[in-house]
């Protein structure tokens, strides 16, 4: 009912392509049981002690589940398996199946979600998939280093239950004298570094320690109702926003669902900014304005250049050189799709920044380094433009460029048949590829050839700093060379 598939349609597509399908059930099974548990270490960093208590932490230091799967029986091990699938299987019920019913109750033209994994960009959903729950785990995370629980906050008494209570504004008073009282007559400690240092540890898995809270009243209720409206709201909004630019046309839910939840977060943010600036004035918030609008203003320009130029050239590269190539045959015209394209160059993208930021230093490594240490409040775009933006793009259009110009208008010059002109242009990109790695292969050997017999000289002759027995040959015949004196004797 989710996603308007019966058991027949499983049932077929099992008998059309069993491996696949067994492939892709168990990959959902993986993806699921691992951000489950990702989110789990995430909620104890934020949660309040005591509100997962029946969930166990896999940052115990006194929990080693290699030794325990060598020292337990096998009978323990069945009865935890069939533990977790009861467990897994249970919050799918309550996550999944009670909402779903809930919304066809309410909403019977709701559902089914549009999710198109036969559409011509379906081949990219798993890219935007890992791309909107690593955007919203980076979220979750600096909501929660900032201490703020902004979305729960604005659901009554739930952030006492979940976060605990904060006293820090009763108690801020009474502690600073008690504890710089307490400062200036403790004894100091041996070791006391040491001991912090093992205390750090042993509370890695998380706040440990009692707060004080209140348990609302019906918590189940208010729970179900913050979950439905996440369910609901998102992808209401999603679609609604969408719905400006891509008409009556049917979006991939996940694009609608990630669009709704990044706009309420922004809106949510901005409120909450606003609120706090009140108090400083009308000046105050018209100069926090500007310098906001600027900042965002260069903020989308560099996205502009660095997630939208570069990944769409960078994947319509990728297509000319290893995916054209492979998949169409010379005597059919192969079809390019900016959305596919921009969102493989994204991938391609954060791959190659990743081993550039690994490899060796060099003047991209240089420049990329520069850009993260200044952040986005400290952007300087004529640094990122200059030194990033412009040598990047420039490369890019001179490899899709150079190429065309030479199939499309040198060879047709040379009076070739036209079978040969559409061989040249549908392989010259792969050619050239070969061409430059090869290059590549041969200066690097050239520079270790060239190291090897600096090394094998200076081991050879070399002794202190002064080259002995050797002699370069002249150039010239007339002239001859006095050999240095041998410092061995």
């Amino acid at each position: 009912e989710m996603f308007d598939a019966t058991l027949k349609d499983r049932e077929l597509s099992f008998q059309s392509a069993p491996g696949t399908t067994m492939f892709l059930h168990w990959l959902v099974g993986m993806v699921y049981v691992f951000y489950f548990a990702s989110f789990i270490l995430l909620l104890r960093e934020v949660l309040r002690p005591g509100v997962l208590w029946f969930l166990r932490n896999l940052n115990d230091p006194d929990f080693n589940p290699v030794q325990e799967m060598i020292h337990l029986p096998i009978y323990r091990h069945l009865r935890r398996f069939i533990l977790s699938v009861i467990v897994f299987g249970s919050i799918v019920l309550l996550m999944l199946w009670l909402p779903i019913r809930i919304i066809k109750y309410l909403l019977p033209n709701f559902l089914p979600y549009n999710v198109m994994l036969y559409s011509i960009n379906g081949t990219f959903s798993c890219y935007v998939i890992l791309f909107s729950i690593n955007i919203i785990f980076i979220v979750l995370r600096k909501l929660k280093d900032k201490g703020h629980g902004y979305i729960i906050h604005f659901v009554k008494d739930l952030h006492s239950y979940l976060l605990g209570d904060q006293e820090e504004n009763e108690n801020n008073a009474n502690q600073q004298p008690n504890n710089q009282h307490a400062r200036n007559n403790a004894i100091p400690v041996v070791g006391e570094g040491l001991h912090a240092a093992h205390q750090a540890i042993l509370q890695q898995g998380g706040p440990v320690g009692f707060q004080p809270y209140r348990r609302p009243l019906k918590f189940p209720l208010r729970v179900a109702l913050l979950y439905l409206t996440v369910l609901m709201f998102s992808v209401f909004a999603g679609r609604w926003l969408m719905s400006f630019w891509t008409g009556t046309a049917k979006i991939h839910e996940l694009y609608t669902a990630a669009c709704g939840l990044y706009v309420c977060w922004l809106t949510i943010r901005a409120v909450t900014v606003l609120v706090a600036w009140m108090p400083q004035g009308r000046r105050v918030i018209f100069q926090k304005v500007k310098e906001w609008s600027l900042m965002i203003m260069k903020t989308l320009i560099v996205a502009i250049l660095l997630a939208g130029v570069v990944p769409l050239l960078l994947g319509l590269l990728f297509e000319l050189v290893i995916v054209a190539p492979l998949r169409v045959p010379l005597d059919q015209t192969p079809l390019f799709y900016p959305w596919q394209d921009w969102a493989l160059g994204v991938l391609h993208a954060k791959i190659i920044a990743a081993i550039t930021l690994m490899g060796p230093q060099w003047w991209l490594k240089t420049v990329i380094e520069q850009v993260y240490a200044n952040g986005i409040r400290n952007i300087d775009l004529h640094f990122i433009i200059r030194k990033l933006a412009a040598p990047v793009i420039s490369v890019l259009l001179l490899s899709l460029c150079v190429p065309y110009i030479i199939a499309s208008g040198v060879v047709p010059l040379l009076g070739v048949t036209a079978e040969m002109q559409n061989l040249v242009q549908r392989r010259i990109y792969p050619f050239l590829l070969m061409v430059v790695v090869l290059m590549g292969i041969l200066s690097f050997q050239v520079r270790q050839f060239k190291r090897l017999y600096e090394h094998i000289k200076n081991d050879k002759y070399l002794v202190g700093q002064r080259l002995v027995n050797y002699e370069r040959k002249s150039g010239k015949p007339g002239t001859s060379t006095t050999p240095p004196q041998s410092s061995q004797e």
